[in-house]
C-alpha cells in the first residue's frame, strides 16, 4: 500500500431473490436478501463487505439505514488501510447509541461489514488475496453443505453429495419424532464415512435439550448446533455438553471479545462459530478463531447469506489454518452465486479460493440489476 489512504465514501447496496420457503426453528423466509457495502478511498480504491440481515424481512433495510444517516457519516475521513483500528474506533463511537436504542446486534452487523470491506481494500491494494495478506498459507479449505432443512429427502442429500459435499448439517427442532427419523436416515444414506452435523437453532427448552441430544447423537454427529438459547447460563451449558452424546456447537448469536473469550473458558462449545457478517468482520471472528483453537477448540466459520460474506468467511478460515469447515448453504440463491467472487464448487469436500487481489472478483453490479432495491 502507498501513502496512508482516507475513506472518501461508504454506500450500502441492497439486493432481494425470491426463493423457494427455506424453514428454520424460528421463521421461514422467503425471499434472500444480500446488503452489500462499498467502501472507497481517496484513491479510488474499493472494498466489500456484506452485512447480516436474512430474519426478519425488513433488516435489512433498517441496517442500510443505520449505514445511510449513522455510520457512513462516522467513516468518511478515517484511515482506510487500518481496519482492525477503525473498526474498533466505531465500536466505542456507537457503544452507547447501541445501548439506548436497544440495538446493539444491528450496530454490531453494520460494523461487521465495515471490518470486511476495509479488509478487502487493503487486500486489493496490496495486490494479494485476502487470505495471504491474513498470514494464511493455504488456497483452499474444507467445506460442508449447510441450509438442509425438513423438506428436503434422501435425494436431496444424494444430490448434494454428487455436487461435491462430503459433509452435511440437517436443521432439526421441529418434531422430536420427525427430526429423529430424518436424521438416522441421512445417516443410513450417506454411509458411515460422511461428516453430519444438525444445528437446532436454539429451539430446545433447557429441560429437554439433553434427551434431544442424546437421540440423535447415536447417528454420530460431528457436532450439535444451538441445542437451547444462547442466554441460558453456562452452568446450563457445561451440564448439557456432559450429557449430549456429541461435541456442542454455537457462536453465532454472540457479540463482543468477551462474550466469546466466556464461551471459550467456560468449555462447553467444541465448536466456535463466529459470523464475520454478524459480528466482529475479519478483525474479531479472525482473533476469536485463534483464541479458540489455543484452546482446543474447533473454528468452524457460520454463514448462511449471499456470496460477499461466504467468500470472506472462507479467506478468513484459511487463513487460521486447523481443520474447520467453511459452511455453505445449499438452497437456491443467485445473490450467492453471482457474489462469491470465483468460489469454486466443493470438490471432495474441499473448496478452492479465487487466485485474484481481495476475496475474490468484486460484484458485477449490472448481473445484480433485476434484484435491486431503493434503500
Amino acid at each position: 500500500m502507498t501513502g496512508s489512504p482516507r475513506v472518501a465514501r461508504l454506500e450500502a447496496l441492497l439486493f432481494r431473490a425470491p426463493c423457494a420457503p427455506v424453514r428454520t426453528s424460528f421463521g421461514v423466509m422467503h425471499d434472500r436478501p444480500a446488503l452489500l457495502l462499498r467502501v472507497e478511498d481517496d484513491e479510488g480504491a474499493v472494498g466489500w463487505g456484506e452485512v447480516w440481515c436474512n430474519f426478519p424481512p425488513c433488516g435489512a433495510e433498517h441496517r442500510a439505514a443505520l449505514v445511510r444517516t449513522l455510520v457512513a457519516p462516522q467513516l468518511q475521513g478515517q484511515p482506510a488501510g487500518e481496519p482492525t483500528a477503525t473498526w474498533r474506533q466505531l465500536g466505542r463511537r456507537f457503544a452507547v447509541l447501541a445501548l439506548q436504542s436497544g440495538e446493539p446486534g444491528p450496530m454490531a452487523q453494520v460494523l461487521a461489514a465495515v471490518d470486511q470491506a476495509l479488509w478487502d481494500l487493503a487486500a486489493r491494494r496490496a495486490g494479494q488475496p485476502l487470505w495471504q495478506l491474513l498470514g494464511g498459507t493455504r488456497a483452499e479449505v474444507p467445506a460442508y453443505a449447510s441450509g438442509i432443512g425438513p423438506e428436503s429427502g434422501i435425494d436431496d442429500l444424494l444430490k448434494h453429495r454428487e455436487n461435491g459435499h462430503t459433509a452435511f448439517k440437517l436443521k432439526v427442532g421441529f418434531d422430536a419424532v420427525a427430526d429423529a427419523r430424518r436424521v438416522a436416515g441421512a445417516r443410513q444414506a450417506l454411509g458411515p464415512a460422511a461428516t453430519l452435523m444438525v444445528d437446532a437453532n436454539q429451539a430446545w427448552p433447557a429441560a429437554e435439550a439433553a434427551a434431544h441430544c442424546r437421540a440423535l447423537a447415536a447417528n454420530g454427529l460431528a457436532w450439535i448446533e444451538e441445542p437451547v438459547a444462547v442466554d441460558q447460563p453456562a452452568e446450563v451449558w457445561r451440564q448439557l455438553a456432559a450429557e449430549a452424546g456429541a461435541p456442542l456447537a454455537g457462536g453465532e448469536n454472540l457479540i463482543g471479545e468477551a462474550a466469546f473469550s466466556h464461551a471459550i473458558e467456560t468449555g462447553a462449545l467444541a465448536v466456535l462459530q463466529p459470523d464475520v457478517a454478524k459480528w466482529g468482520g475479519v478483525s474479531g471472528c479472525l482473533a476469536v478463531a485463534r483464541q479458540a483453537m489455543a484452546a482446543g477448540r474447533r473454528y468452524c466459520p457460520h454463514f448462511l447469506g449471499a456470496g460477499v460474506g461466504l467468500a470472506i468467511s472462507a479467506h478468513v478460515l484459511a487463513a487460521a489454518g486447523g481443520d474447520g469447515l467453511l459452511e455453505i448453504d445449499v438452497n437456491p440463491n443467485p445473490l450467492r452465486e453471482l457474489l462469491a467472487g470465483g468460489l469454486s464448487p466443493p470438490r471432495e469436500g474441499r473448496v478452492q479460493l479465487p487466485a485474484v487481489p481481495g476475496f475474490g472478483h468484486p460484484p458485477d453490479l449490472p448481473a445484480l440489476r433485476e434484484f435491486a432495491v431503493r434503500c
